[in-house]
């Protein structure tokens, strides 16, 4: 026996399961849930890096809790039987509230309670976490009074997916370099808001206490915005706390937070909280980084400078009339940008980065030595230390195969290798990796009252020989204005006490990354 359908019976189906205005609405609000659930997890992964260094491990420990937490908030959603729109509005803004203050109550507990920071960071990413697994249950169980499953199931999940691609997007090229962390938070923050509003709105006739859900959402949106306005002194707030000195520039770029001081001991940089250079003795740490290798060559016309935006070694070897041309190889244009045009900051690197001799190349130096044919007589490596993948695998052997292929047969290149007294597992380490391309690497040590015991590795196709003399090292005279290197003092600097002497140690390489473990655990020690 079959059976049809009248045209009003099919009709009828079909207004059945056509979206209202109502449902393209909270279809909508799964697009700036989606994407403001992301952005709270980017923020919490970003500042768990800056703090607690290893961004892999901490990315990776903070996606698996921000995940598994949205898996307790889904099987929670059970539980919700009654009055769906009003739980949805409560969660909405208390989503709005967590999630967009993290970046600052993490920034303060940092600052202020250090202790509490990784049980803060888990606590709160768990929280909202749950908070964000209720919501989409929650939306879709609304959405299910008028669309038929599999319709529900796509709209719901594709808007999911459009907003957390395009967080995913803005977070690293827009939002953090222009606003921040804390002002971003605070911004997704609203924008949660905004949709609880939408909500109490849409569901204004199911809500039984409106009154208290209006006003519920007027104190939210309220100190969100008061936190958005005082983002600014929120930062300094954290900031100068944890940096003691009064902050001069702050900013943030896709790669970094660079914040610079000034205090009794004068300008000093951080890079994600790590100190960079200190004014009063980076003169120490920049004359032991080029002038060995600078020496020894005698007559270096082209060279390169791997790092160092801050054009401090670019300073020091411009004091040699052999140089013709040095290019500058930094991965952070702002950092480059600031050390050129900065008064202050171009003051400290005598204008270097404006050199007619000096070109700059914002650029991975990874990718650029395996895309450049160019060889330097004199390549000077100046990368902050290892403490995560990125950077590490700018220490492995991969790298330094690279670097073997663009010096020339009687050049020199010299690599700033972190304490061999603090990390002198990881200071040997570095040494033994250079040597498995097959280039002699000559190590070598400074005091930097900032950092301590400083170590560097010569690194070369034929064996360094120490410049006894100006006459030995093909220049008319020593360089003029050095303040700690002499030509009688810098024999000492290739001398290794007990404590500092060579250990065994293994070859980093891009499929290990040993180096960042070793790191880690040997500077943990020292600050925990």
């Amino acid at each position: 026996m079959s059976s049809t359908l009248s045209p009003a019976s099919t009709a009828s189906s079909q207004d059945s399961v056509r979206a209202r205005p109502i449902d393209v609405a909270l279809l909508a609000s799964v697009f700036v849930i989606a994407a403001c659930g992301l952005l709270y997890e980017l923020s919490a992964g970003a500042l768990a890096s800056y703090v607690l260094g290893d961004s892999v491990f901490q990315f990776s420990t903070v996606i698996g809790a921000y995940l598994f937490a949205m898996g307790i908030g889904s099987w929670l959603s059970r539980y919700f039987e009654r009055q769906l729109p009003a739980h949805f509005l409560r969660i909405e803004l208390l989503v709005a509230l967590v999630g967009g203050a993290l970046p600052a109550i993490l920034f303060v507990a940092n600052a202020y309670a250090p202790g509490t920071f990784r049980v803060l960071l888990y606590g709160m990413v768990l929280l909202v976490g749950t908070l964000v697994g209720l919501e989409i249950p929650l939306v879709m169980r609304i959405l299910k009074r008028n669309l038929v499953f599999k319709d529900l199931v796509s709209q719901v999940l594709t808007f999911d997916y459009l907003g957390a691609l395009a967080v995913s997007l803005a977070f690293p090229l827009l939002l953090v370099p222009q606003l921040g962390l804390i002002r971003t938070g605070l911004l997704f923050g609203l924008m949660n808001a905004a949709v609880a509003v939408w909500a109490l709105c849409l569901f204004r006739h199911e809500l039984r206490q409106f009154k208290a859900h209006a006003t519920a959402c007027v104190l939210v949106l309220a100190t969100l915005l008061a936190g958005l306005v005082g983002a600014e002194h929120i930062t300094r707030f954290a900031e100068d706390k944890f940096y003691h000195d009064r902050i001069v520039l702050s900013t943030a770029s896709p790669y970094q937070r660079i914040v610079v001081t000034n205090g009794h001991g004068g300008v000093r940089l951080f890079l994600n909280g790590n100190l960079q250079f200190a004014e009063r003795d980076e003169y120490r740490y920049h004359e032991a980084l080029v002038h060995p290798v600078m020496l020894a060559h005698g007559a270096a016309k082209r060279v390169a400078v791997l790092g160092g935006g801050d054009g401090m070694a670019v300073r020091e070897i411009l004091k040699y009339p052999s140089v013709e041309s040095v290019t500058l190889v930094e991965l952070d244009p702002a950092m480059t940008r600031l050390f050129k045009d900065n008064a202050m900051l171009a003051r400290l690197n005598t204008q270097s980065l404006h050199n007619p001799k000096v070109q700059v190349v914002n650029a991975d130096a990874f990718q650029w030595l395996q895309n450049t044919s160019e060889v330097f007589d004199v390549i000077v490596v100046d990368f902050p230390d290892p403490t995560n993948f990125s950077i590490g695998k700018l220490y492995t052997n991969s790298f330094y195969a690279l670097l073997d292929a663009h010096l020339a047969a009687s050049g020199y290149a010299v690599v700033q290798t972190t304490s061999p007294l603090v990390a002198r597992q990881s200071f040997w380490t570095v040494v033994q990796t250079i040597e498995s391309v097959g280039l002699t690497a000559t190590p070598y040590h400074a005091h930097v009252p900032s950092f301590g015991e400083w170590g560097f590795v010569v690194a070369s196709h034929r064996p360094w020989r120490l410049p006894t003399s100006p006459a030995a090292t093909g220049q008319a005279a020593w360089p003029q204005g050095l303040r700690f290197l002499a030509p009688d003092s810098l024999p000492l600097l290739f001398s290794f006490p007990l404590d500092m002497a060579r250990l065994p140690s293994e070859v980093n390489r891009l499929s290990n990354q040993v180096l960042v473990h070793t790191y880690e655990r040997e500077w943990g020690s020292v600050t925990n």
